[in-house]
C-alpha cells in the first residue's frame, strides 16, 4: 500500500492539458519576453499560436467525439477524419472542429469558437 506522501506526488502529476497549456502560453510569453523585450513577448507568442493553432488546440483538447469522415477535394491516400473537441487553451474556453488522421494527427482547423466560461463550451460541444 502507498504512503500518503507518495500519493500526493503521484496526484499532483496528472493535470488536464488545459492546465498545462496555460503554462506553457505563459512560459512561452516569458521565454520570448527574454529574448526580445517587455511587450513583445505577448505579441510572438499569439503569432506562434496563430501560426500553429491546429496543433495547439489539439494539444488542449479535453474532449474529442469523432463527426465524420472527411471528403477531401484532392484524391488524397490519406484518410481523414472530423473531429470536434473541447477544451481551453490561453485562458479561453473553445469548440473546435478539426480534420485529423487515422493517427491522432491533426491536419487542420475547420472552424472555432471561443467562450468565457466552461459551461457554455460545455454546451456547444453537446448541441453541435
Amino acid at each position: 500500500m502507498m504512503g500518503t506522501q507518495a500519493m500526493e506526488i503521484i496526484m499532483t502529476m496528472f493535470q488536464p492539458i488545459s492546465v498545462a497549456a496555460d503554462r506553457v502560453m505563459a512560459a512561452l510569453v516569458s521565454g520570448l519576453e527574454i529574448e526580445f523585450g517587455h511587450g513583445a513577448g505577448e505579441a510572438l507568442a499569439h503569432r506562434f499560436l496563430e501560426a500553429e493553432e491546429s496543433d495547439f488546440l489539439w494539444d488542449a483538447r479535453e474532449m474529442e467525439r469523432w463527426i465524420g469522415a472527411f471528403e477531401s477535394v484532392d484524391d488524397d491516400e490519406i484518410d481523414l477524419d472530423r473531429v470536434r473537441i473541447f477544451g481551453r487553451l490561453d485562458g479561453k474556453w473553445f469548440v473546435a472542429v478539426m480534420i485529423v488522421d487515422g493517427d491522432g494527427n491533426p491536419h487542420g482547423l475547420m472552424g472555432k469558437r471561443e467562450f468565457s466560461r466552461r459551461r457554455l463550451a460545455l454546451a456547444a460541444f453537446a448541441d453541435a
